[in-house]
C-alpha cells in the first residue's frame, strides 16, 4: 500500500459542486495560539492513504488545526436545519465545523474530513466556533470505541490542541478534531430545503445522495421511496446496538441523524454504569426526551420528519408505509443482539421475556450494565449450580434464582456448551466501554498536556471483548463520583 505525505493527500469536494445554496465557502480561521499535536489515529489515517508517520510533523498540526491548507482543498460550512428537543429551528448549519474536503485513498474510497473548532462560520449564531480540548477528547476516545463495539460510527483523525483560550462555563483551551465520514449530509439537510420550498435544490441533494452513497439505487425509478426505506434500515439497526450496548446518545435531534446510518455528534452521551432504563445522560435534557428507553422511539420520530421532507419526491403512502416497517424491524434486530448477549443460538417466542425479566432485576438492582453481562458468560448450566458471584449482584436473589432456573433450562433445551457458549457471549458483552468518568481522567491528565491516558485508553477501547493484562482497573465499576458526572451539550 502507498503511504502519503500531507503534500500528496488527493482531494474532491463533490460537495462544492452543488449550488451554492447548500454551504458558505470559507477558510478555517487559524488559533491564536500555536497549535500543537495531541493525538492522532493511524487507523483513520491508512482510511485515506496517509503515512501516520506524517502525525510527527508540525505541519501536521498545522494543517488539521486549521493554519494551512493542503492542494485540493476546498473548505465549506455545510447548511442543514432541523428539529432540536421536538421543535423546528430554521437554520442550523456548521458553526463550528468546516468540512475541508473529500481526501480520496488509492482505492478510491472517499472521506470527508471535517475539521470541528475551526472558528466562526455564517452558521455560527451565538456560539464562537470553536471546540475545547474536553470535548474533543470525549468525542475521539468514543469514536474509537464505538468502532471498536462494531457500532457505525463516524472516525477521528486527530486531536490538535493549543492554548488559545475558550469561554464555555469558564476559560478553557482550544483544541480542533477531525471528523471522518463518507458523507455528512444529516436529516436536518433535506429539511430545510422542504421547509424553504425549495423543492428542485431538495431533489438535487436526494440525487447526490444516492449517486454518492446508494449508488446501486440511481437507476430505479422509485429510487428516493427506496433511499428513504435503506435509510430507515439503517437507522433501525444503528439504534438497536446502541439499545443492546447500554449507550445513549443525549442529543437525538434531527441535525444530529446521518443519512447513512452513522453515530454521528458526540456531545452528551454516555455509557450506562448501573442499568437504568430511564438514563438521561445529558443534564440539559431536563424533560428527559432523549433518555436511553426513548431512543427507539426518537429514532422513528425523526424517521418521520425527513419522510415529510421527502413529500415532494416520494408518494406519502409509500413514506408510511416505510415508516410502519420501523419498529417490527427494530424489534427483530433488538431481539437478535440479545440473544447473542444471553448465548442464544435459537429463536423463541418466550425470549422476549427472559430478557425483559432479566433487564427488570438489573433495574431493581441498580447492577452494572456491562459488567453483568460480561459476567453472564461465566453463567453454569449444571444441574444444581448456585452461579453465587452473579447472584451478588442482585438486591433480591430468589428472583436471580428463580430467573437462573428458566434461562438455565433455556440454554439446555437448545444444548448449549458452557465453554463454547462463553467464548461466543465475550465476543459480545465487551469488557471495556468509555465509561464518563475514565473520559473524564483522560481530560484532566490532557489539559496539563500529559496525553498519556488519551492514549492508554485509544488503544484500550480498540479491543474492548479481549482480556487485556494490566488493565483491570478499566473493567470494573466506578467510583460513586464518576457515576454523577454533569454533561451538557457543551461537552
Amino acid at each position: 500500500m502507498t503511504r502519503r505525505s500531507l503534500e500528496t493527500l488527493v482531494f474532491d469536494n463533490t460537495y462544492a459542486r452543488l449550488p451554492e445554496a447548500f454551504y458558505a465557502k470559507l477558510n478555517p480561521t487559524p488559533f491564536q495560539a500555536a497549535p500543537y499535536l495531541v493525538h492522532a489515529n493511524p487507523e483513520a489515517a491508512a482510511l485515506i492513504s496517509l503515512d501516520p508517520a506524517e502525525a510527527a510533523r508540525p505541519e501536521f498540526a498545522q494543517l488539521f488545526g486549521g493554519s494551512m491548507l493542503a492542494p485540493g482543498m476546498e473548505p465549506l460550512a455545510m447548511l442543514y436545519s432541523g428539529h432540536q428537543f421536538g421543535v423546528y429551528v430554521p437554520q442550523l448549519g456548521d458553526g463550528r465545523a468546516i468540512l475541508l474536503g473529500e481526501a480520496t485513498n488509492e482505492r478510491g474510497g472517499r472521506w470527508d474530513l471535517h475539521l470541528k473548532g475551526g472558528g466562526l462560520t455564517p452558521f455560527s449564531r451565538d456560539g464562537d466556533g470553536r471546540a475545547v480540548l474536553r470535548s474533543t477528547v470525549r468525542e475521539y476516545l468514543c469514536c474509537e470505541a464505538m468502532h471498536g463495539l462494531g457500532i457505525p460510527t463516524t472516525r477521528a483523525l486527530c486531536i490538535v490542541g493549543s492554548d488559545h483560550k475558550v469561554y464555555r462555563e469558564q476559560v478553557e483551551t482550544g483544541a480542533t478534531l477531525v471528523r471522518m465520514a463518507p458523507s455528512h449530509v444529516r436529516f436536518g439537510t433535506f429539511e430545510i430545503f422542504y421547509y424553504r420550498k425549495q423543492h428542485e435544490q431538495l431533489r438535487r441533494l436526494a440525487d447526490y445522495v444516492i449517486e454518492q452513497q446508494y449508488a446501486h439505487l440511481k437507476d430505479a425509478a422509485d429510487k428516493h421511496a427506496r433511499f428513504f426505506s435503506e435509510v430507515m434500515e439503517r437507522t433501525a439497526r444503528l439504534i438497536a446496538q446502541w439499545q443492546a450496548v447500554g449507550w445513549a446518545h443525549g442529543v437525538m435531534n434531527t441535525d444530529n441523524m446521518s443519512i447513512l446510518g452513522l453515530t454521528l455528534d458526540y456531545g452528551p452521551f454516555g455509557f450506562m454504569d448501573d442499568y437504568d432504563a430511564g438514563f438521561i445522560c445529558n443534564h440539559s435534557d431536563h424533560n428527559g426526551r432523549y433518555a436511553f428507553n426513548q431512543q427507539p422511539y426518537i429514532g422513528l420520530w425523526n424517521l418521520s420528519c425527513l419522510a415529510q421532507a421527502l413529500l415532494p419526491l416520494v408518494e406519502k403512502d409509500a413514506l408510511k408505509a416505510v415508516l410502519e416497517s420501523y419498529q417490527p424491524l427494530f424489534d427483530r434486530e433488538y431481539l437478535r443482539l440479545m440473544r447473542r448477549k444471553l448465548g442464544l443460538q435459537e429463536e423463541r417466542t418466550e425470549d422476549d421475556r427472559l430478557i425483559r425479566d432479566l433487564l427488570g432485576l438489573l433495574q431493581e438492582s441498580h447492577a452494572d450494565y456491562t459488567i453483568l453481562f460480561r459476567e453472564l458468560g461465566s453463567f453454569s448450566s449444571a444441574t444444581g449450580a448456585a452461579n453465587d458471584t452473579l447472584r451478588e449482584h442482585f438486591v433480591n436473589r430468589e428472583r436471580f434464582d428463580d430467573w437462573a432456573v428458566r434461562y438455565r433450562d433455556r440454554l439446555r433445551s437448545e444444548h448449549s456448551q458452557d465453554a463454547e457458549r462463553r467464548e461466543r457471549m465475550n465476543r459480545v458483552n465487551p469488557k471495556y466501554v468509555l465509561r464518563n468518568y475514565l473520559a473524564q481522567a483522560a481530560i484532566e491528565k490532557a489539559q496539563q498536556k500529559d496525553f498519556s491516558e488519551i492514549d492508554r485508553l485509544f488503544t484500550l477501547l480498540q479491543n474492548p471483548y479481549s482480556d487485556q493484562p494490566g488493565m483491570e482497573a478499566y473493567a470494573v465499576r466506578p467510583p460513586n463520583w464518576g457515576k454523577h458526572l454533569a454533561v451538557s451539550c457543551s461537552s
